[in-house]
Parts: structure tokens; C-alpha cells; sequence
């Protein structure tokens, strides 16, 4: 396993962290524990949740994914992994969680101490906020459209001091944000320097070969702020595993499961995906460790989030920190990318 330091601490993470939002409706508590135990091994120290998960959304399920983390946590050397989770924003689809959704003070404390307890920890390493309060391109939005009747509380200051105290508290260690744009994390940034607060420290946004996104400005944000990447769906929710190839839909896949999650199945990446199998093939990699070998090499990336449901693809998706890509490879992917810049958002 590689590893870095969360940006601005003395945190050290692996490389690859081990996304876990399978947790609770494709994965059982037994997978589970099997998988941590097996990413634990092979030198993982840094996994991923939130409060919504597991994945899709749903009352019944909301918070699985935490309590079987949970169940593993306390019988581990709590001091040696870090593990990160999420706050929900505001979306009507999740009232269910809570009534008053956002990040005000009354509700951070609510569902911070709700993870807390569902994790069997007393602290969080890094506490993110899921998704932006207002208005704007998330979650595969493109086209920015402003709103000047939004009714938005533009309350950055009172959010990070909500989060300074947690911090001073021992409740969490750091935090991050989440699906945020450029203008959003400046402004984090902007708040905890004036206001001598906490800083934002990570931001968990998409980041694969399908969606490039990330590289047209939070890339420079990113790297000349310090503020590292946590990519997620580097696979393009198994699309660019190349398991749908050829109009295959496998028995158990997600787009099997919950077909409303084609965000990564368009035409164009479809396209994409043949593409970096014929590359992949010439490398005699596979097509995954192919995908994510090229996260994983990103200079702004602080870790890679992987998933799975299987042990087998979790082991195929682990061994992608061996794969070097050459200079070559990469201005290969370039061109291929070129076809059809970032086709999912």
C-alpha cells in the first residue's frame, strides 16, 4: 500500500480508502466485517461512510452502513485508522432522516452524535458535509442556472464555527466538504482564514476516466490551497470495470439492482469505456485496475474511494496501487479522452 497525509495534518492515510456504502443492502453485516478485515491486511487505514448509507437511499436501510462499521470498530485499535463520514443536505427525499434538513448548528449536532453512536466511536477524522445547502451543480448537474428568489442562507461563518467546536471538543478531528464547486470550497477557505477557524482540509467529489471534471478548476483550487481530493466513483459505478460491455447486465450489479443509476451509462461513455478496454488490453492490465491506476496517480488525489460487493473484486481494485501508468499511457487516455470530454458529470 502507498500512502499520504490528509493535507495539513499529520494524519497519515492510505492511498486506496475503502468506500462503504454497499453496507446494508448489497452487502450483509458478515461482508462487511469481511471486507474491512481484508482491507485492514492489506494496508488500509482509511474508510468512508455517512449517514445516509447504505446505498440507495432508503428509511429502512438509512444507517446501516455506519452500525456495521460500527460492530467491527470497537473491537479494533481505534488510534490506527481514520474514519470519515457525512452529514446529508438538504433534499425533500430525505426528510426521513430528519425534518429540518441543512447545516444548522441544532442539526450537525443531531446527526454527528446520531454517527457517533452508530459507529460505537467518540470521534470522527474527518467530518464532511455530503452535499452544498444551496443551489447548485451537483450530483451530475451541468449548466449552472442562478436562482435570485433562492431561499438560501449564505451562512459559511456559522457552519465552521458549528465545526471549530467539534474540533475544540474532541468530536471530530477535521473536516471536509462534498460535492462542492470551486466557488464553494474558495469560500470555506475564505471564512476559516478570516475567522481564524478550522480549515477544510479535503473535498469528496467524482473523479474517473468518465469524469474529468475535477481538472477544470477545483484541480488548481485543490492544489494551490492544499485541499486534497477524495475521488469517489472511480469505476463509474462498475461501468469502467467493463462489466456492461457488449449489453451484458450481471446478475447482483447495481445498474441490475437500481436501474435509476445511469449516471455512468450513456451512450458516450459507453463509447469511452471500449476505448481504455483496448488500451487496458494492450497493457495486459485489466480495465479496473486500468481506471483506477489513473486515479490513484493524480497529483491532487489524497485517496482513491473504492467499493465492491465481491472479496474478488475488492482484491482486483487493491492491487490497482501496483499499476504505474507511463507517460505514454496516460497521453494515450488523453486522446481518447478528447472523443468525448467528461460524458458523465
Amino acid at each position: 500500500m502507498k500512502y499520504t497525509t490528509l493535507p495539513n495534518t499529520n494524519i497519515k492515510v492510505s492511498k486506496i480508502c475503502l468506500g462503504t456504502m454497499t453496507f446494508g443492502q448489497q452487502n450483509t453485516e458478515s461482508d462487511a466485517h469481511e471486507q474491512l478485515n481484508y482491507a485492514v491486511e492489506n494496508g488500509i487505514n482509511f474508510i468512508d461512510t455517512a449517514e445516509m448509507y447504505s446505498i440507495p437511499g432508503r428509511k429502512e436501510t438509512q444507517g446501516s452502513t455506519e452500525r456495521f462499521i460500527g460492530t467491527w470498530l470497537k473491537n479494533q485499535k481505534r488510534e490506527e485508522l481514520v474514519v470519515a463520514s457525512k452529514v446529508v443536505g438538504p433534499n425533500d427525499y430525505f426528510k426521513y432522516i430528519r425534518e429540518n434538513l441543512g447545516f444548522s448548528k441544532q442539526v450537525l449536532q443531531e446527526a454527528l452524535e446520531k454517527s457517533l453512536v452508530r459507529l460505537q466511536t467518540d470521534y470522527v477524522d474527518l467530518y464532511q458535509l455530503h452535499w452544498p445547502e444551496r443551489n447548485t451543480n451537483f450530483f451530475g448537474k451541468r449548466n449552472y442556472k442562478h436562482d435570485a428568489n433562492e431561499k438560501w442562507a449564505d451562512n459559511f461563518k456559522e457552519v465552521i464555527e458549528v465545526l471549530d467546536g467539534f474540533v475544540k471538543d474532541g468530536k471530530i478531528r477535521h473536516y471536509g466538504v462534498s460535492n462542492e464547486t470551486s466557488w464553494g470550497l474558495m469560500r470555506h477557505l475564505e471564512e476559516s482564514k478570516i475567522n481564524k477557524k478550522t480549515r477544510c482540509k479535503t473535498i469528496q467529489n467524482p473523479y474517473s476516466l468518465l469524469n474529468r471534471t475535477f481538472e477544470i478548476n477545483l484541480a488548481e483550487v485543490s492544489q494551490r490551497e492544499n485541499v486534497g481530493l477524495l475521488a469517489y466513483s472511480p469505476l463509474g459505478f462498475g461501468m469502467l470495470s467493463g462489466k456492461y460491455l457488449n449489453g451484458n447486465m450481471p446478475e447482483g450489479s447495481r445498474l441490475k439492482l437500481f436501474s435509476n443509476y445511469s449516471r455512468y451509462s450513456n451512450i458516450q461513455s459507453y463509447l469511452l469505456t471500449e476505448k481504455y478496454l483496448e488500451l487496458a488490453n494492450e497493457l495486459n492490465i485489466s480495465l479496473a485496475q486500468f481506471a483506477l491506476a489513473f486515479v490513484n496517480q493524480q497529483p491532487f488525489v489524497t485517496s482513491n474511494i473504492i467499493g465492491a460487493t465481491t472479496m474478488e473484486q475488492l482484491k482486483e481494485n487493491i492491487k490497482s496501487i501496483q499499476v504505474e501508468l507511463s507517460k505514454e499511457s496516460i497521453e494515450k487516455i488523453d486522446k481518447i479522452q478528447d472523443l468525448q470530454p467528461n460524458p458523465a458529470p
